[in-house]
């Protein structure tokens, strides 16, 4: 409810006029039986006055078109509410994603945070609509239709009210019981969605391995899960229908068998008896009403819980201050590593240890060793993906951790091994990082990557469609697309993740040799695999088990390192076997 509350707060107008013609809608309702009634009462009488009857008839057709107005104003100002507060949502939820570490998002998970993006807020919209048009109303409703009632007739208005505090106890019971379910339902839907985007976008595994019969079989028996806890649920609210209904029927019931007696003994007029009738049907039809937004409830509620774990959570790492720090620009050396270690929040073991190094301009400095040695690990720590746990890391003089994100990541261009284009153009994709390129510098970028030759083969060129992911272009042309965006970005330090991975040995060549002129005022980081990628690095540094047991050129680490000389044996061996 306090996620709710301080998400309405900014629209206080819309909620103070929500509120107050949803009121003018109720008593609108409620007073038409009251005059209806007059009307037969005056009619029942010998002698009767046309004229009252008329200004009677006038009085309601006002009252109907007073309520009818407030019912139109106020749904058009409540649909604005709500879309104004789940657009809120959305808006607070991505900028705090933004926010979050890569182990923090890993922590929710993709399509968990997906799902309380889109589906958990579309259901608190949903709730938080409901409620205004149809929970809301229920206690005016009551407290109107009660005081109507006990004035025409205490009797009677203490029957319809056993009758709503019954009904009212029950709806209590039934939402108290399955808003537990609703949390299951909730779990199971991230569930289902974790398992339905593994299905598509795994698709081209599933056929290859011929795993779709018992794929289709787990994706059957969450949907068969999430349907079985559903079917629990609708049974509860059935039991709350059936009785709510058998109530109301009671009601007219009592109602035609005590007013004959209380019209004989002269306490109630033939009229009154529509007039009950009618505000028992209106405070029931209600809460009728009521029990549809009571099902949404626990399910909204649990969802306000989702939406506020992300909301709520510290990110493990986090800008210490917004005041950008001062950098020393002549400083040769633009990142330096000081004797730093690192080690998962979860893990026993230090993942890396003892990395001391400089990356400096005009130089290209390459990381290589086995799997999981840590290569990509240093460069999650360059761009404080991951905080250092001893040690410092240093961008032209000045601690990374005491500068915002948002500077450190402005001098630094990355390219993953698992390139990533988004939907687009390729001239948007390549202004990603420098929104004010010329198409001549993205033709000069493309050239540096080896990308120009595919790219002048399209018919639409720079402004050819790109499907998300770049699906539409093989892995070699993805990577290549990636190193131009990044070369576009003109940054101080340029980080390539094993980014030469899906390019054939002579684009790899001819691009590094385009690369050297083109970075002379920047410092290079190349993480690899391939020796043949980082021959001509002025400093290698070798990882093993997250140490450095070699630094040097080339060279130096043939005779000096034994790690780097097996790496080089065991990939000329092969290239001499392949041939």
């Amino acid at each position: 409810m306090k996620l709710i509350l301080s998400f309405l707060k900014p629209h206080r107008k819309l909620c103070f006029f929500t509120i107050l013609f949803v009121i003018i809608d109720v008593i609108g309702a409620l007073i038409i039986p009251t005059f209806a009634a007059d009307m037969l009462n005056q009619a029942a009488v010998s002698g009767a006055d046309f004229s009252a009857l008329v200004v009677t008839c006038e009085k309601m057709l006002a009252a109907a078109l007073i309520s009818g107005a407030a019912t139109i104003m106020g749904a058009y100002i409540c649909a604005d509410l709500t879309s104004k507060v789940g657009a809120d949502m959305r808006n607070a939820i991505y900028k705090k994603t933004l926010s979050l570490s890569v182990s923090d998002f890993r922590s929710f998970g993709t399509a968990s945070v997906t799902t309380r993006t889109v589906s958990d807020i579309t259901n608190i919209q949903f709730a938080l609509l409901s409620c205004f048009q149809m929970l809301f109303p229920v206690p005016v409703i009551f407290i109107v239709s009660l005081v109507l009632a006990f004035q025409k007739d205490i009797m009677m208005g203490g029957i319809l009210l056993g009758i709503l505090f019954i009904i009212t106890i029950v709806a209590g019971i039934v939402m108290k019981s399955t808003a537990p379910m609703f949390k299951k339902l909730q779990k199971k839907l991230d569930r289902m969605s974790k398992v339905l985007l593994e299905n598509i976008t795994g698709v081209r595994v599933i056929r290859a391995f011929n795993k779709e019969e018992s794929e289709k079989k787990r994706l059957d028996n969450e949907f068969g899960d999430y349907a079985g806890t559903s079917i629990k649920v609708n049974k509860r609210f059935a039991i709350l229908d059936s009785i709510s209904f058998f109530s109301i029927n009671m009601f007219v019931i009592l109602v035609y068998a005590f007013s004959g007696f209380r019209i004989t003994a002269g306490h109630f007029q033939i009229g009154d008896i529509t007039a009950i009738i009618e505000y028992a049907m209106l405070a029931l039809f209600f809460l009728m009403m009521a029990q549809m937004v009571i099902l949404t409830l626990p399910r909204a509620l649990e969802c306000c819980r989702r939406i506020s774990e992300i909301l709520d959570f510290s990110p493990t790492i986090s800008d210490m201050t917004d005041r950008r720090a001062e950098e020393d620009k002549n400083s040769n050396a633009v990142l330096t590593f000081k004797n730093v270690s690192f080690r998962f929040a979860d893990a026993d073991e230090y993942t890396l240890k003892n990395l001391d190094f400089s990356c400096r301009r005009g130089e290209t400095t390459a990381i290589i060793g086995g799997t999981g040695s840590g290569k990509s690990t240093v460069a999650s720590l360059m761009l404080r993906f991951n905080e250092v746990t001893d040690g410092s890391i240093y961008l032209n003089g000045a601690d990374i951790r005491k500068m915002p994100q948002e500077q450190l990541r402005e001098h630094i261009s990355f390219v993953q091994q698992r390139a990533w284009l988004f939907s687009g153009t390729i001239a948007e994709n390549l202004r990603y990082g420098n929104p004010a390129a010329s198409d001549s510098e993205l033709w000069h970028a493309l050239t540096i990557a080896q990308a120009k030759d595919f790219v002048e083969a399209l018919p639409e060129k720079l402004e050819s469609f790109v499907a998300q992911g770049g699906t539409n272009f093989s892995g070699g042309q993805k990577q290549r697309l990636s190193i131009a965006r990044a070369l576009v970005k003109k940054p101080e330090l340029y980080i390539f993740d094993d980014s030469f991975s899906a390019l054939d040995f002579k684009t790899d060549a001819a691009l590094r040799k385009a690369l050297i002129p083109e970075t002379k005022t920047a410092a290079v980081v190349i993480i690899a695999q391939r020796i043949s990628t980082i021959l001509h690095a002025d400093n290698i540094i070798v990882l093993h088990e997250g140490e450095p047991v070699g630094m040097g050129r080339h060279e130096e680490l043939l005779k000096s390192c034994p790690i780097y000389k097996e790496i080089y044996d065991s990939q000329t061996k092969e290239a001499s076997e392949n041939e």
